[in-house]
Order: structure tokens, then C-alpha cells, then sequence
């Protein structure tokens, strides 16, 4: 019998500083970032010697506040081999934005990101995957400012985010403008009618290591389609300085972060990874919409 060849999975790094996370939004004002001892430097090399190790590359969605104020560290991921992608400039949900507060922040942070990096940027990850049911406009936007594809869209039931009933894996949307978007969504391992979350961020931390091997296997092996990793580099830091928060904030932002690199460590051992827009290449464009329409009649 014929062995089915290996699944290449996708990797990606939301790279922000730890005191930027939505969970401490309602704390830490933005004009009050400047204030903060930086991590991310130290963090972000950190990721780049463990994908260094395990000769992975992957693609780092970017915040534009950070690229303003450390180019060169930009500049040293995309020497690195690793995709460039945005993440915003000010960390805002795209769904408390107007398409306009969005066109502008996303005008700034891509500025930001692409002059420090000195490539041109493909990819967007909303904050907080914020892209849900009702800011799906955002997707024309980013189509008109000429992103080529977004990552933001969770297949989940969340209390701040996700769209359930969306599709589970990469697929080209058909915007009303006539313009088309890859949509990459994150990774969930279906059983019965529920999608269960997977292969990243608080999910890698917080959740047993059986049950994110157990997801990836589900996914390879029933669905035949790649897992989309993602986390960050204050997840690899335990030393950060805690925050006061509540409860629930405590749990999902500090617990794990001593496992994290460890745990990252044997996935990068036993699979193989890519930037996202390999993957987004691979996919098969849709028609464009007039010749659908000629095919019809």
C-alpha cells in the first residue's frame, strides 16, 4: 500500500509585548506602553533560536507599535527566512473599530512593519482574532489595501471571539466588492458537530500536552489538512513581571509559561513547518466572479 506523504503544518508567532495583551486593555492604556520595561527583543530571539534548532520557518504577524520602535528586530526575523505578516498597529479589536479607525490603523502598522523589515506584507492576524460575524467588512478592507490573505477567523464558541459555524481550514472568499481574501483559520479538532480549539497560545499552555497531540493526529489523520500554530513570545517568558488582573486573566495569561518552550520544543521535533503563505500559495484560486457568471449563462 502506498504511503500518504507527511502533512506540512504551518507556524506563526503573534509578536507583541506582554503588557499588550487584549486581557489587560481595560488596565494599561496606550499612551501608557511607552512606560514599559520592553521584553520582546530578548523573547523574540529566543523563538528565533528554537525555530533556528529545529530549521523551521514560520510567519510572525507584527505589531506595528513595536516595529516603530524596534526596527532592527524586525529586520532580524525577516533576515531569518521568516514571513512578515501584521498584526495591527495599536492592538485594538477589529471589532470595536469602524472600517475607517481600522483602514488607518492598519495603514499605519503595514508603514511600520514594512519599513522596518524592508518587505512587503501579505498577511493580517486581527488582535484577539477579532475578525467575527459582525466585522467581516474587515475582510474588504484588508482585500483594498492589498493584503493577500487574513488568519483571523476562529471556528469556535469563545467568550471573546470566534465564529463557529465558519469554515474549519483555508478556503478563498468571494468578497461583495468582486475582489477575493484567503482565509487561513486557526486550528480545531472537530468531534460530532463541535470544533474544539487547538495547537496554540493559551491552548498549548493551559490544556494537557496528550490532548495537543491528539488534536494535530485527529487533524492530520481524519481531515488530511495542516495544523496552524500560533503563540507568543511573552509565552516563553516566565520571568515576566505579573500584572494585576482578575482571576480569570490570571489563568489564561500566566499559567504554562514554563512549559511553553518545552512543549513547543517537541512539536518542532516531530513536525514539519512553514510561513502561512506557503500555504495560502498552494491553495487554488476561485474563478474571478465575471466568469463565474459567464460560465452560468
Amino acid at each position: 500500500m502506498q504511503e500518504t506523504a507527511p502533512i506540512t503544518d504551518a507556524m506563526s508567532v503573534d509578536l507583541e509585548d506582554y503588557f499588550q495583551v487584549e486581557a489587560f486593555a481595560d488596565r494599561i492604556p496606550r499612551s501608557e506602553w511607552g512606560s514599559f520595561a520592553l521584553r520582546v527583543r530578548e523573547n523574540t530571539e529566543r523563538v528565533l533560536a528554537l525555530f533556528k534548532r529545529h530549521n523551521c520557518r514560520a510567519t510572525f504577524f507584527v505589531l506595528g507599535w513595536v516595529a516603530e520602535r524596534d526596527p532592527s528586530l524586525i529586520r532580524q526575523v525577516a533576515d531569518a527566512g521568516h514571513e512578515i505578516g501584521c498584526h495591527s498597529y495599536f492592538h485594538y479589536r477589529v471589532s470595536t473599530l469602524s472600517p475607517d479607525a481600522f483602514r488607518q490603523d492598519l495603514r499605519q502598522a503595514k508603514e511600520a512593519i514594512e519599513t522596518a523589515a524592508g518587505v512587503k506584507v501579505l498577511g493580517f492576524r486581527a488582535p484577539t482574532f477579532s475578525i467575527v460575524k459582525q466585522s467581516l467588512w474587515a475582510l474588504d478592507v484588508l482585500a483594498e489595501e492589498g493584503f493577500e490573505y487574513d488568519s483571523s477567523i476562529f471556528p469556535v464558541h469563545h467568550d471573546r471571539y470566534g465564529i463557529p459555524d465558519a469554515p474549519r481550514f483555508g478556503h478563498w472568499r468571494q468578497l461583495r466588492s468582486g475582489r477575493t481574501i484567503c482565509e487561513i483559520p486557526m486550528a480545531t479538532a472537530k468531534v460530532g458537530q463541535h470544533n474544539f480549539p487547538a495547537a496554540g497560545g493559551g491552548y498549548l499552555r493551559l490544556l494537557p500536552m496528550w490532548y495537543t497531540r491528539w488534536a494535530i493526529h485527529r487533524i492530520h489523520t481524519r481531515d488530511r489538512q495542516p495544523v496552524i500554530m500560533y503563540f507568543h513570545p511573552w509565552e516563553v517568558d516566565p520571568g515576566q513581571p505579573r500584572l494585576a488582573a482578575d482571576w480569570k486573566t490570571r489563568i489564561r495569561h500566566y499559567t504554562g509559561l514554563a512549559k511553553t518552550e518545552a512543549r513547543l520544543d517537541e512539536i518542532l521535533r516531530l513536525h514539519r513547518f512553514e510561513p502561512i503563505l506557503n500555504l495560502v500559495r498552494r491553495l487554488p484560486q476561485p474563478r474571478p466572479l465575471q466568469a463565474q457568471v459567464a460560465a452560468s449563462t
